[in-house]
């Protein structure tokens, strides 16, 4: 057996789209919906951005972005706030998230999510937080 090397974002891609074929195959994907919310400042320039889906009781955070002109204004709150209302219409009972030692575990924990879990060492000498919330 000989595997061959595809380091490719298409690849990854290709891969992740034979596991959602598979899932399918156990369970009704159509109500997974993409959420995201953004805020352009008066040049039509992107400042925060929110992105994520929901699928069942859960909404997944993969990414919150605020520019640093509109942090520490209440931005950041608003846009979780939102996106938090917008999955509860959904249906959606709890969030999770990752985020890195650097980045936002504060500001998380003062919007009601926990720490499930840290993984170490990540990616050499870092912390990354898996954290949760009950809508």
């Amino acid at each position: 057996m000989i595997f061959t090397p595809v380091h490719t974002h298409e690849f990854a891609d290709l891969a992740k789209q034979k596991i959602a074929e598979f899932n399918a195959l156990h369970w009704d994907a159509s109500k997974r919906q993409q959420l995201g919310l953004k805020l352009e400042n008066e040049k039509g320039e992107l400042v925060a951005a929110l992105a994520g889906r929901t699928f069942g009781n859960w909404f997944y955070l993969e990414s919150l972005w605020l520019d640093e002109t509109v942090r520490g204004k209440g931005v950041g709150s608003s846009l979780l706030a939102e996106a938090e209302q917008i999955a509860k219409a959904r249906g959606c009972a709890f969030v999770i998230l990752d985020t890195l030692d650097f980045q936002a575990r504060p500001f998380y924990q003062r919007h009601g999510y926990k720490v499930e879990w840290t993984q170490a060492n990540y990616p050499f000498t870092g912390c990354k937080h898996f954290m949760t919330k009950q809508l």
